[in-house]
């Protein structure tokens, strides 16, 4: 049971690194699109919409406080993977 369970969790792990790299590429390509039509990089207000779209989304059981950090990260990650 607590083995095939772990092992859930590391195909869980993995598919998050996956999508956390699709992620990075797709703001790189974001990055390099602004940046050669002169838009800043960072737009609070997109980062704003897109915490509040991914609290609509979340059923739990993350909390809404959990939810924040993992996503603040995950978007101060994103700025200095694509630096």
């Amino acid at each position: 049971m607590i083995r095939q369970l772990r092992e859930q969790i590391s195909d869980n792990d993995r598919a998050l690194v996956e999508a956390i790299n699709v992620r990075l590429r797709l703001v790189q390509r974001i990055k390099s699109y602004k940046a050669q039509r002169g838009y800043n990089f960072v737009d609070p207000e997109r980062e704003e919409w897109m915490l509040r779209d991914v609290q609509r989304a979340n059923r739990g059981p993350l909390s809404t406080e959990g939810l924040e950090e993992i996503y603040g990260a995950i978007l101060d990650l994103s700025k200095k993977e694509v630096s």
